[in-house]
């Protein structure tokens, strides 16, 4: 590897880039494709078997006759739903192709006898089994939730795969069927039944195998993702999780986020000598590491390896998600990876920070204003809590919580009031009303968790939607007043994204480029909280550290940043439970150090 790390007073810039994928895999990937929908099409359009393309489409499967239009459109389907697979070199994907395609071409040749076919399957077979040893990555983390959700996309795609079938024999129709009538004749075929729409000819005989080719298609592939086993997705175990504190304690100064790997959600590799640890989740085929590496600094590179091995094995793409600069500069050096810089970390040095001052006014005013209504605070360590104020914590937390989906991944714990968390800190703001609620006198919720010996970073905001606005700056500057007899000298908060584009762009004198980048962040701020973490964070003064992202190639960065949103809450395609039949003691944090974006805008 060639190329130059730089020092660890600039930024991380691009340097040599990781090989790319053999290009054998997205070949046999875009050739299973593109078979699938010439099938697909061969098996639906009767006009598609009588135009320019007749050639082609008649030495497809379903060229002809009822029976081939059934099978055209289940190795179609199939074909389409093995492409991705064999683009990320799955084995399983691999296997179900080798098998399928001479089933097909046997079938396609029983049927009509077509030489041509028969090779044309071969053609694509040829380079499956030529380049097995390609297709080696080994099957992803599933359940068997993955049946129910095969069965309703299945389901709905050939339903309406089934009214195109339906519909495109118009002119051999009986009489002028509605739309009801024919989605209750796909409905029916679907199960195997004839229904209310007929045809002159043999066209019902088509219809009726190609539906009941549908409706065989997705009860098979939802029988066999029910019925095999399961490969769950990982969790830390409790060995891992002791490891990971005993790294923790000795080198967990160096990393504002590296309390946050004990989340019982992710996966752990260590390096060979056990002095160094990486942790992760797989997201939509996306291995997402978050912060640092765990442990001696020397042994980051073991981890790491191991790290890149896992994700070559899976054939997942890597990715790290808010790792430091010395982090980032470590990463590139041992993968030839690439670093963007995200955004920028808060952080407060507790001997540096007071109330007086104009920069810190408006802080001040809205601090003494909570205060004179009657409001008081209370910071303490997790440990000096009883178990009952515990849960009424625990609960106030999970009701006050700002949407409905659980939010946080890279920045954040997950729970409050672990038994092992008893170093976490917890502010908590209280006001004696005449008609206390569920919760009492509490009123607002602040959770941090350990940095080190001597930090913490902060973790989830929650706060009663009755409270007064500012509970927030409240219990910050209570938890920073308190730091020193806690012996506290440094508090992270939140993380901001492209802090430094939205500083520059409001600047006198700021380009058109980065003027018209700063809007768009100002724009995407509707839905996301951009510019309202950087104005909140920055109301402390604090200092602020770079933060990376750190990825393959630049076509990986969408990918990245959806399997990203999953990971932290913000998009969820997995079917939501019933808020009641969530644990509750499981209290997930909010996005981005966990404050919310009700209690921003509410500061």
């Amino acid at each position: 590897m060639s190329g130059e790390v730089p020092g660890t007073s600039g930024r991380v810039r691009r340097i040599v880039r990781a090989p790319r994928p053999e290009a054998v895999p997205a070949l046999v990937a875009r050739a299973c494709a593109i078979v699938g929908l010439l099938d697909i099409a061969a098996g639906v359009f009767p006009r598609f078997r009588h135009s320019r393309m007749h050639s082609l489409a008649e030495v497809l499967p379903g060229a002809l006759g009822p029976f081939a239009a059934a099978l055209s459109l289940s190795v179609g389907v199939l074909l389409l739903l093995l492409a991705h697979g064999l683009r990320r070199r799955k084995r399983r994907a691999w296997r179900a192709a080798v098998a399928l395609l001479p089933a097909g071409a046997a079938a396609q040749f029983a049927y009509r006898h077509s030489l041509i076919g028969v090779v044309i399957s071969a053609a694509l077979l040829a380079p499956l089994l030529r380049h097995r040893d390609e297709f080696a990555a080994l099957p992803d983390p599933r359940s068997r939730w993955r049946a129910l959700a095969n069965f309703v996309l299945m389901g709905a795609g050939s339903l309406v795969l089934g009214l195109v079938i339906v519909s495109v024999h118009s002119r051999r129709m009986v009489g002028d069927p509605s739309l009801a009538d024919r989605i209750s004749h796909v409905l029916y075929g679907l199960f195997g039944f004839e229904g209310p729409v007929d045809y002159e000819g043999s066209t019902s005989w088509t219809v009726a195998f190609s539906l009941g080719a549908l409706g065989l298609l997705t009860a098979v592939t939802t029988i066999y993702l029910a019925f095999r086993p399961e490969h769950p997705a990982a969790r830390l175990t409790p060995q891992d999780e002791t490891h990971l504190r005993g790294l923790l304690e000795k080198h967990g100064g160096r990393d504002s986020l590296g309390h946050f790997a004990l989340r019982r959600d992710k996966a752990v590799v260590f390096s060979p000598s056990g002095k160094a640890a990486v942790t992760y989740r797989v997201v939509s085929g996306v291995m997402l590491a978050s912060g640092d590496p765990i442990g001696d600094v020397e042994a980051w590179p073991g981890a790491i390896e191991r790290f890149m091995d896992e994700a070559k094995a899976h054939s997942w793409t890597p990715a790290v998600m808010g790792c430091s600069e010395t982090g980032g500069e470590v990463w590139t050096r041992e993968t030839g990876l690439d670093a963007l810089e995200l955004g920028d970390e808060a952080v407060v040095d507790v001997a540096d920070f007071s109330l007086a001052g104009r920069a810190m006014r408006n802080v001040r005013q809205m601090v003494k204003r909570i205060e004179r209504a009657g409001y008081e605070t209370r910071v303490r360590r997790v440990r000096d809590l009883g178990e009952s104020e515990l849960e009424r914590i625990r609960r106030a937390a999970e009701d006050w919580r700002g949407t409905d989906t659980e939010r946080g991944f890279s920045m954040a714990l997950g729970r409050i009031g672990d038994a092992a968390d008893g170093d976490c800190l917890i502010a908590t703001a209280h006001k004696a009303d005449e008609h206390p609620g569920q919760y009492g006198d509490l009123k607002a919720i602040l959770h941090f968790v350990p940095w080190g010996s001597d930090g913490v970073s902060l973790d989830l905001m929650r706060r009663d939607r009755s409270a007064d606005p500012g509970m927030n700056e409240l219990l910050i500057v209570a938890a920073l007043e308190a730091a020193p007899r806690l012996g506290i000298t440094k508090v992270s908060l939140n993380f901001a994204m492209f802090r430094s584009a939205l500083a520059r762009g409001e600047k006198i004198g700021a380009g058109p480029v980065l003027r018209a980048w700063r809007g768009l962040l100002v724009f995407l701020s509707r839905w996301f909280q951009i510019e309202s973490l950087y104005k909140f964070n920055a109301k402390f003064q604090p200092r602020w550290e770079p933060r990376f992202v750190v990825y393959r190639a630049s076509s990986d960065l969408p990918r990245i940043g959806f399997a990203a949103m999953q990971a932290e809450g913000f998009v969820d395609l997995a079917l939501p439970l019933p808020r009641f039949l969530r644990r509750r003691s499981s209290v997930a944090a909010p996005c981005a150090h966990g404050i919310a974006e009700r209690d921003v805008r509410a500061a």
